[in-house]
């Protein structure tokens, strides 16, 4: 039996995330129905702007739970309770001090949303409100030790308490919206009562799982210096966090800055969809992230790049499978979901869709620059932020929100999906580029063919051929799962890195037999 193995342990955190991820995917589209059915568009606007103000502050987390988690996988290797207990205790006093300074950022920043939200057509204390509630949940979410469990590959542990708490909180809002008067008022109160909740039962659960696990804040200075790793790595991160944000979490205030809060709005339900399409991919994979530690822990360097060949075919499988249901049905979904009027156009899901395919084709990259810890580049997400920031702001004036979109595009071309590979080869994997290049142009060509085919059954049977957005979304559905049996099968028979994958699956299996 290999019921300890990395492969069964990521198995197990997988089977679990999307459980809850398809359980709170329909409770979260059913949650944003509701918001706009009964509070409006500008309500939904100024929650995803006081939202994506607070991810803004949030930056003076500094990557502290990356920095952390890397350094993890080897005292959790080899059972080092001391080194756990040091590396989580000096977790805990970074993160006590970043609480201050996310708190002080909040007070001045609060103090110019007069001029922030002067174009609102509400009073000024929705604005208030929302942030400050937001600021207390996100404030909570530094005093729990949820890292150990992740770092560990017992995911699953965080999916049945903290995961399962915010499931009932959305229940519980989408109730009260509809139900209750002062319907948003309600909607933070929940907010707040389950963000103290959740840290609890997931506090509770860490005790259980190490009843080992002692945080000695008081040690923290002392623990700075014995481990300098954790604090340049830390360092390292704030330049990476820079470049995520600008490339997440700016765009919808650009946006709004060229536009209105119900463009925001628009452009928050494709990034809904989007979102959760993400989300599944971070429900099947990330589970895997913390074995790829492992892995790289132990430091056999065959079996490392043979894992990243497997993860690599598989992550890109989905991707093109996701990214071709992405732009084949989200405009037939937005209509049956919200209404006609909130379809927007051809070009803007293009540009979402293109982002989307880099976005999600730079995880096995990423995991394993994270395991390798690996944040050394600090000039590439600076370059990143700029070019975001600067392209966006340039084009967004001239084509408005698909300028805006291509701002975001193109700095992910440059950096993520150019500079990120040859980094992790160079400096990690020590291979040549070559191999990357030849199995990616391998992958992609694959993936090409498979569209090629697709439309040549589309030109007999168009989308818009059908009277109803329903049948439409039906028949768009069945292109989808056509696409994916023809991808599926060329890459396996092609000998691309999936079915070793599947051989591995197939291995485990018939161990438990």
């Amino acid at each position: 039996m290999v019921t300890d193995s990395r492969t069964s342990k990521s198995i197990k955190n997988s089977l679990v995330a999307l459980a809850f991820y398809f359980i709170n995917l329909v409770l979260q589209f059913f949650s944003r129905k509701v918001f706009l059915d009964y509070l409006g568009a500008e309500i939904l606007g100024l929650n995803t702007t006081a939202t994506n103000l607070l991810q803004f502050l949030n930056l003076a987390e500094l990557g502290i739970g990356s920095a952390i988690a890397c350094t993890l996988y080897k005292p959790l290797l080899e059972k080092d309770t001391v080194a756990i207990n040091e590396i989580v205790s000096l977790q805990g006093w970074l993160y006590r001090r970043i609480a201050w300074i996310v708190i002080v950022g909040s007070l001045v920043l609060m103090a110019f949303f007069p001029w922030i939200f002067a174009k609102m057509p509400l009073p000024l204390w929705y604005a208030y409100a929302s942030f400050g509630v937001l600021l207390v949940s996100a404030l909570l979410s530094y005093f729990v030790k949820q890292i150990v469990l992740s770092a560990d590959q017992k995911e699953y542990k965080i999916q049945y308490s903290y995961k399962a708490s915010m499931l009932i909180k959305t229940l519980c809002q989408i109730l009260a919206i509809r139900y209750l008067r002062d319907g948003y008022v309600w909607w933070l109160v929940l907010e707040i009562v389950f963000a103290i909740v959740a840290s609890l039962v997931l506090n509770r659960m860490v005790r259980q799982t190490y009843p080992f696990l002692e945080t000695k804040l008081g040690r923290g200075r002392e623990l700075s210096r014995k481990y300098p790793a954790i604090i340049k790595k830390v360092k390292q991160l704030f330049f990476h966090k820079i470049g995520s944000f600008a490339l997440t979490q700016t765009s919808p205030i650009i946006i709004y800055a060229y536009t209105t809060l119900t463009v925001v709005a628009l452009y928050g339900n494709y990034m809904l969809v989007i979102l959760g399409i993400q989300t599944l991919m971070t429900a099947i994979f990330n589970s895997m992230n913390a074995g790829i530690g492992n892995l790289v822990a132990e430091g056999n360097r065959k079996q490392i790049m043979s894992v990243f060949e497997e993860l690599f075919s598989v992550r890109f499988l989905f991707t093109c499978i996701m990214c071709f249901g992405v732009f084949m049905l989200t405009p037939l979904f937005i209509i049956l979901w919200v209404g006609n009027e909130y379809v927007m156009d051809t070009m803007t899901l293009l540009l979402m869709t293109v982002t989307l395919f880099i976005q999600l084709n730079r995880t096995t990259v990423d995991a394993y620059i994270n395991a390798y810890g690996l944040f050394g580049d600090i000039f590439a997400p600076v370059t990143e932020a700029s070019i975001n920031i600067c392209l966006s702001v340039l084009l967004g004036y001239f084509w408005g929100l698909n300028g805006v979109l291509l701002g975001v595009l193109i700095s992910l071309f440059l950096v993520v999906f150019c500079w990120k590979p040859y980094y992790l080869f160079r400096k990690a994997l020590k291979q040549r580029l070559k191999l990357y290049i030849i199995m990616y142009v391998k992958h992609l060509s694959v993936a090409i063919v498979s569209i090629i085919l697709i439309y040549s059954v589309l030109k007999f049977v168009p989308m818009h051929s059908f009277e109803s957005a329903l049948s439409s979304f039906v028949y768009g559905v069945f292109i989808t799962i056509l696409y994916t049996l023809i991808l599926l099968s060329m890459f396996y028979f092609l000998g691309l890195g999936l079915n070793r994958f599947i051989r591995r699956i197939q291995s485990m299996m018939n161990g438990r037999k």
